[in-house]
């Protein structure tokens, strides 16, 4: 508990530690969001050599509901690594986090084939799934924390836009790979071990987040909450007991913000590839692409959010989600080309954009600091959960169910009508302290 004992003493001192500690926690969000999201980009060639079947579109359910799979220890991990964060600080938890996915990661990629080990291969990668679900509950809450009482307290959406702007990164990271993977390889190479690298690269890259993460302070709120002996023993208890109603609004408004990122950019490239007849290449190129633009639209959202508060852009993104998901959908079947693919994702990331860019302030806003982790995370990882983590797999199984290819629109659609409903509550803190 050393690092808790001594506040900053000056701005200059709290400016040092503000600039190590934001280029620490978001290096290491980076290499973490990459590790858990790679899987995505690579469901077709894991369900070739993991779940291989007659019938290729079993194959990428197959692979999608290991992906989903991963999404049920989220919660576990929120739950968990939280209440540790909430109790002995955001540093401690964080280190954990990168440790224990680097881990996992490196292990997916060692995964035998069905044809090598049979059932046991898809039973090694549920396994390896399920551990980085837990390693990634406990990261973003914490990296949101850590962002947040970090900032200024007239910059908190500027900051927090940050996180997202290193998750952002990791996903780009991860298209980056799996483009020039299936540029350089042939796709029985690609099903063959070429996934692999991609994990195996993960783990290389990992320890320098935890090197990062091992020589920063612990967030000067935190520290003194330590100080006055106002950190909590059970904030499982505290959070559930005293804002169950706050986590569930987190919950409810976290829906659309999920559902938009993982329809729009994972499942999309499979989609697009598999149902669409689009090279995969321009598929990964137009993700990419759309990628970018919603990296650098996050800061300008987020420091707008500063000045005009949290719940407009909040709004404006759910009801786009609402009115533009079939229309854009509809087009990308009609044309089935490039533009019309890029088209719909450059607006479907501008969409996420203006909610991506508030979501980790507005969340922090919510808690008090002796049970933020805990409850930002829960709230947050269950929508990603329930809503999220299986909505490649929801996609996949409506187009095939309706034989409609605009059929994963309806899922947005119902997602963001959803999410609407708990936006017009939400009570905006922005101007409140921390």
């Amino acid at each position: 508990m050393s690092d808790n004992a001594t506040l900053p003493a000056t701005d200059a001192e709290l400016s040092k530690l503000r600039g190590r500690a934001v280029v620490a926690c978001l290096v290491g969000h980076l290499f973490e969001l990459y590790d858990f999201g790679v899987y995505g980009y690579f469901a077709a060639a894991i369900g070739h050599a993991i779940f291989p079947s007659t019938d290729p579109v079993v194959s990428i359910l197959s692979s999608f509901a290991t992906y989903g799979v991963g999404f049920f220890m989220r919660p576990v991990g929120a739950l968990v690594i939280g209440s540790y964060g909430d109790r002995y600080g955001r540093r401690a938890a964080l280190i954990f986090t990168v440790t224990m996915m680097a881990i996992a990661t490196g292990l997916t990629g060692l995964v035998p084939s069905y044809d090598t080990a049979g059932i046991f291969a898809p039973i090694m990668l549920v396994l390896c799934r399920l551990a980085q679900g837990f390693s990634t509950g406990g990261e973003w809450g914490g990296a949101a924390s850590f962002m947040v009482e970090y900032a200024p307290a007239n910059r908190r959406g500027f900051f927090g836009s940050l996180q997202q702007v290193s998750t952002g990164l990791g996903q780009l990271l991860s298209i980056t790979m799996a483009f020039t993977l299936s540029s350089l390889l042939d796709a029985a190479q690609l099903g063959d071990w070429g996934w692999r690298v991609a994990f195996l690269f993960g783990l290389l890259l990992a320890p320098v987040g935890h090197y990062l993460r091992s020589r920063v302070a612990e967030t000067p709120v935190f520290r003194r909450d330590a100080t006055t002996q106002t950190v909590m023993h059970s904030p499982v208890r505290e959070a559930f007991g005293s804002y169950g109603g706050r986590m569930f609004l987190a919950f409810g408004i976290t829906i659309i913000w999920t559902v938009g990122s993982y329809v729009f950019f994972t499942f999309m490239p499979t989609y697009a590839s598999q149902q669409l007849g689009i090279s995969s290449r321009a598929a990964l190129g137009s993700t990419a692409l759309a990628a970018v633009l919603n990296i650098c639209c996050l800061p300008l959202v987020g420091a707008l959010s500063d000045r005009i508060g949290r719940k407009i852009p909040l709004m404006l993104s759910a009801v786009g989600y609402l009115l533009l998901s079939y229309p854009l959908f509809a087009m990308v079947v009609s044309e089935r080309s490039f533009t019309a693919l890029l088209t719909a994702q450059i607006i479907g990331s501008l969409l996420y954009a203006l909610i991506n860019g508030v979501g980790s302030a507005m969340m922090c806003e919510l808690f008090p600091t002796r049970v933020r982790y805990t409850a930002l995370s829960v709230g947050y990882n269950g929508a990603v959960m329930v809503f999220g983590g299986f909505a490649p797999f929801i996609a996949t199984y409506l187009t095939r169910a309706t034989g409609q290819l605009v059929a994963p629109s309806y899922y947005v659609v119902a997602c963001a009508a959803v999410s609407i409903l708990f936006i017009l509550k939400l009570k905006d803190r922005s101007g409140e302290a921390l």
